[in-house]
């Protein structure tokens, strides 16, 4: 997908889940990325961002104004504390999360090899607007499914520290190695391709010429149709290739 948004990274708008789990807090299934950075806008609401990393456990505020990012690797659960919470998030390497780059913390019977985890991770439907209660209570048993998991790496890393996050990391990668020549692609055509323009501009100002300026252009991202049940709440995502000219 070629698309000079800015840092061919990727935004959609999230209203965290308000579904109580099994620790009696609202929010998304825990998950992590393999190969990119996410970052939270907080647009409304107040909830919170548990995180496990190289830090060991964190629990970050989330208000309206909030900015934080965490990088591949990091565990990260979504909690709703006000049952509104929303978030603009800014994905890295745009294509890479929408084709596998997250695995969620499943408990480990889930995780041995890909056909297992793909079952568990399967919705009968992700449209989040439907008004379909099947569809609701699939995405619903699978956060269940994450979180169990989740609080068990949780409480093993409050006990015995980070080192108890390596089996889960392992499994991840294990689970994303086929993918990984895909996702390639999507590097070279975005992040890749945008920072060989930029050197190429740096070059041309270098030399006091501003011919590639005559190409410049506007244009505007397409909002979706529907949410999709995502990971950390009802999705509303935009189209960012380069489709839509803005004014027309």
């Amino acid at each position: 997908m070629c698309t000079s948004f800015p840092g061919a990274t990727a935004v959609s708008e999230v209203s965290i889940y308000d579904w109580p789990g099994l620790d009696g807090a609202a929010g998304g299934s825990p998950h992590l990325h393999t190969a990119s950075t996410e970052a939270y806008v907080v647009q409304q609401g107040v909830g919170r961002l548990e995180t496990l990393d190289s830090r060991g456990f964190t629990s970050t505020a989330l208000t309206p104004g909030t900015v934080v990012w965490f990088t591949p690797g990091t565990v990260h659960r979504a909690i709703n504390d006000s049952g509104d919470l929303r978030v603009l998030v800014v994905m890295q390497n745009a294509g890479l999360p929408e084709n596998g780059d997250a695995v969620m913390t499943f408990p480990p019977g889930h995780l041995v090899d890909h056909d297992t985890y793909a079952r568990a991770a399967a919705l009968p439907s992700k449209n989040a607007d439907g008004g379909d209660a099947s569809a609701e209570a699939a995405a619903r048993r699978r956060r269940d499914l994450a979180l169990e998991g989740y609080l068990e790496l949780k409480a093993a890393v409050q006990e015995t520290g980070v080192s108890a996050l390596a089996d889960f990391h392992a499994a991840a990668a294990r689970l994303v190695r086929g993918k990984t020549e895909r996702w390639r692609g999507y590097l070279n055509q975005g992040a890749e391709r945008q920072a060989g323009l930029t050197g190429e501009q740096l070059a041309s100002l270098g030399s006091m010429e501003s011919f590639y300026m005559q190409d410049a252009r506007t244009t505007m991202g397409e909002r979706k149709t529907r949410r999709i049940y995502g990971m950390c709440g009802r999705i509303q995502a935009w189209e960012l290739s380069e489709t839509v000219i803005a004014g027309t």
